[in-house]
C-alpha cells in the first residue's frame, strides 16, 4: 500500500525495499506513452520525465497499470496495478506492506533465467554450482521466507514528501 502523494522516486525506493535490493542499477517506470527516470542517477533519456517531480496519484488512478523496470542488465520487469489511490490527511509513512509471500531474488542473480537456476542450484546438492552458488547467496537464505514486519520498519523510516496534488499531467 502506497500513498498517492508519494513520488514516484519514493515508489521506486519502496519497491527497494520490499524487494530487498540495494538501489545499484538503474531503473524506469512506463505509465502510459511516458516514461519516467531518475535525474539523479542520470537515468533521464530525451522525452523522459523526472519521477522525483510526479506523484502516483498523479499519473495513476485506480484499476490502471505501471511497468517498473530495474536493472536493464537483468531486466527485472514489475508489472503493477493501483487498486485504489489514497492521499492522506495526515501523512503517517509513505507505505505499508501488508503480505508477502516467497524471497526476493537476490541483487545481480541474472534475471528472471538466472534466478531460476539459483534455485535449482541450491537445491540439490549434487549440482556442481551448489557449494559457490550457496556461498554466494549465504547458507541462511530461504526462498520460502518473507517477513512483511521486516519490510514495514525499513518503509516507516522513508519520508512522505507532503505537497498538493496537482490534476493528471501528460496523457
Amino acid at each position: 500500500m502506497v500513498h498517492g502523494d508519494a513520488t514516484l522516486a519514493q515508489l521506486h525506493t519502496v519497491l527497494q525495499v520490499a524487494m530487498g535490493w540495494e538501489d545499484s542499477h538503474l531503473h524506469c517506470f512506463y505509465i502510459g506513452d511516458d516514461r519516467y527516470a531518475s535525474a539523479q542517477h542520470g537515468a533521464l533519456d530525451d522525452g523522459d520525465v523526472d519521477e522525483s517531480t510526479v506523484c502516483v496519484a498523479d499519473v495513476l488512478a485506480p484499476n490502471e497499470r505501471a511497468t517498473y523496470e530495474y536493472d536493464f542488465g537483468d531486466s527485472w520487469e514489475h508489472r503493477l496495478l493501483v487498486e485504489k489511490v489514497d492521499v492522506p490527511i495526515v501523512a503517517d509513512g509513505v507505505a505499508r506492506c501488508t503480505a508477502g509471500g516467497r524471497s526476493c531474488p537476490p541483487e545481480d542473480c541474472g534475471g528472471s533465467w538466472g534466478y531460476a537456476h539459483l534455485l535449482e542450484a541450491i537445491a540439490d546438492p549434487a549440482h556442481e554450482e551448489h557449494e559457490e552458488l550457496l556461498e554466494w547467496v549465504g547458507e541462511d537464505f530461504d526462498p520460502e521466507h518473507f517477513d512483511h514486519e521486516a519490510v514495514n520498519t525499513v518503509l516507516d523510516r522513508i519520508p512522505l514528501r507532503s505537497r498538493p496534488l496537482r490534476s493528471r499531467p501528460r496523457r
